[in-house]
């Protein structure tokens, strides 16, 4: 017996012995043990190759600086080239567009390949987080688990919040924050079926992470003055100072970005991207991989370690050296992050966005502490509520804001602060743009999966689930008798599309503009098509998202409009009625909950 027909055998063995609830459950078990595991061997690979790099690295100006990031962008660019040979860049971005658009299938490369490339890259030194690319990775392993046995598309979505959701906790050791990351960025609408599993892979995920790394949290922080009332002002001014910060980074990461993309050769790109990353890091080494040890010298205080091995160390004993450092390093460190991942590199923009918030909330403390102030504001306390606002305006998601750095840090005693700087960023980014960083492009195309129902059915369907192509076509130089016995009397239609000898859609034939004429034989030679043939009242491109094409039947009131290419190429008919039926299809098969 083949192993193929054994592990059908099995499935078999499983629908007949165990209820489907059940084993999703099961199912969401392994996801998170997929997840953590493969979220530890990332942090080990990162750790090891830093580790063995930087027993080079001495105080003062380092020209191995120089060179590491190179070298990373190199590797991983080649590695994804030739042996990848598809696009892994933008973790959460994919994400969303296998949700919305490929039914959750994720390609199985995804469970290894980012672990691979953003290893490479992050352990050479380049300026992005390992968080998306580990979030692509387990929600990879839950999408393709869920295939393997079988599972339904409603199915295979939960499987990847539970992948998702895993590997936030693992990477984090922070189960609440994996739950509210999927929910939030991820927007997955919760049913009481749904929970349960996505806690499930949470949980396994965030505790074998502390099996394997111990259950102190990422970041060492001790709260050595209490929040006071009168500071609150000043955290409503840091939520505003941290929502246009995240302004800056989103607007001029997708900028840059583009820059790069716009470049015709992956040569080009990379040497831009590596020259670029690499002085960055020279002048300012904090820039160097995720930024975890600039986060935690300035949650301990130890700020003007940060200068050690810059080229402007000598500057360190002056107030306004650091200020004006760290305040180089906020405005340099977008273009650092997005000359790594244009360049080649693959990374996200979750660690960045912790780094330039812990660097904000310090630097907007350090400034005003020094004007003298009447109220003293706790330097490691708002780079920390900085951490939490950056995150929620950057991913506009101010409840995984709140949670993930409670739990990153230990710092539940400043819950009210982290949630009013969180939802001041929030407000204060919503304000010029309504979506995150990751959900931008998709939003702008149309295919982007939201908590609104509506929206978000109509997003998961297709024109060309709904295109109906039993229409006969006629031409402009045929009969009203040639119409009657080649289209009317085959067709119970009451329209017929009108082509040329090229198949471009000219206009129509509808019965009753002509039942006056359709009858009286004398005029079958007398009538051509091109005479009373009328124009569409509107055109629906192939590849047109369904809400527009809903927007373009509210405005031309009509019942069915015809279906294009690109070149004007008659393909079909989409009705009104054929939409609401797909519509109620994929409402039950998505949405409802048992």
């Amino acid at each position: 017996m083949t192993h193929e027909n054994r592990f059908y055998r099995f499935l078999l063995w499983r629908e007949r012995h165990i209820k489907e609830r059940n084993f999703i459950l099961i199912i969401s078990f392994l996801v998170g043990i997929g997840a953590a595991t493969a979220a530890l061997l990332l942090k080990f690979l990162i750790h090891t190759i830093q580790q063995l790099l930087w027993a080079n690295i001495r105080e003062g100006a380092n020209y191995w600086l120089l060179l590491y990031p190179i070298i990373g962008i190199l590797l991983s660019g080649l590695f994804v080239y030739y042996i990848v040979r598809d696009d892994i860049s933008h973790g959460v971005t994919k994400i969303l567009y296998a949700i919305s658009q490929r039914k959750s299938r994720i390609k199985p490369h995804n469970m290894w390949s980012s672990l691979v490339a953003s290893s490479l890259t992050i352990g050479f030194g380049g300026s992005v987080g390992a968080e998306a690319p580990i979030v692509l990775t387990g929600a990879a392993i839950g999408s393709n688990l869920g295939r393997l046995f079988r599972m339904e598309q409603k199915t295979l979505m939960l499987l990847v919040g539970c992948g998702a959701a895993g590997a936030v906790a693992g990477i984090f050791k922070a189960p609440i924050a994996g739950l509210v990351f999927v929910i939030e960025v991820l927007m997955l609408d919760l049913t009481m079926t749904s929970v349960l599993p996505l806690l499930i892979s949470s949980v396994t995920a965030a505790t074998m992470s502390y099996i394997f790394s111990g259950t102190e949290a990422m970041f060492q922080f001790s709260q050595t003055e209490e929040f006071v009332m009168e500071r609150i002002p000043y955290v409503l001014l840091l939520g505003i100072f941290c929502g246009l910060v995240s302004l800056y980074f989103t607007r001029a990461m997708i900028r840059v970005e583009g820059v790069y993309a716009g470049l015709p050769h992956r040569w080009q790109r990379f040497i831009l991207g590596a020259l670029m990353l690499s002085i960055l890091i020279f002048l300012f080494p904090p820039l160097y991989g995720e930024g975890y040890d600039t986060i935690d010298a300035l949650l301990d205080g130890r700020f003007l370690d940060l200068m050690d091995q810059s080229p402007f160390h000598g500057m360190s004993g002056g107030y306004w050296g650091i200020v004006i450092f760290l305040g180089l390093i906020l405005l340099t460190k977008v273009f650092a992050s997005a000359a790594t991942n244009g360049g080649g590199g693959c990374g996200g923009i979750f660690a960045p966005s912790l780094y330039i918030g812990c660097i904000a909330g310090f630097f907007f403390s350090h400034v005003l502490n020094y004007f003298g102030f009447p109220v003293d504001l706790p330097e490691k306390n708002f780079a920390l509520m900085g951490m939490a606002g950056t995150m929620s305006a950057v991913m506009h998601a101010p409840l995984t804001g709140v949670f993930l750095i409670a739990e990153l840090t230990g710092g539940y005693n400043l819950f009210l602060p982290l949630m009013i700087v969180s939802i001041g960023s929030y407000v204060t980014i919503r304000a010029f743009e309504p979506h995150s960083i990751y959900s931008m492009r998709l939003a702008q195309k149309g295919e982007l999966l939201t908590h609104h129902k509506d929206k978000a059915v109509l997003t998961l369907m297709t024109v060309g689930s709904v295109i109906e192509t039993d229409f006969i076509p006629v031409h402009p130089d045929m009969t009203l008798g040639d119409v009657v016995k080649e289209a009317i009397a085959k067709s119970p239609r009451s329209m017929f599309p009108v082509v040329n000898s090229e198949g471009v859609l000219l206009g129509l034939v509808l019965v009753d503009n002509i039942r006056n004429i359709m009858f009286r034989p004398e005029l079958y030679e007398r009538f051509r098509v091109s005479r009373f043939m009328v124009s569409a009242p509107a055109k629906i491109i192939n590849d047109m998202p369904m809400e527009k094409i809903m927007h373009i039947f509210d405005d031309t009131k009509a019942w069915n409009l015809p279906v294009v290419d690109s070149e004007d190429k008659y393909i079909g008919f989409v009705s009104k009625s054929k939409i609401f039926n797909a519509y109620r299809e994929v409402l039950v098969d998505t949405f409802t909950g048992d």
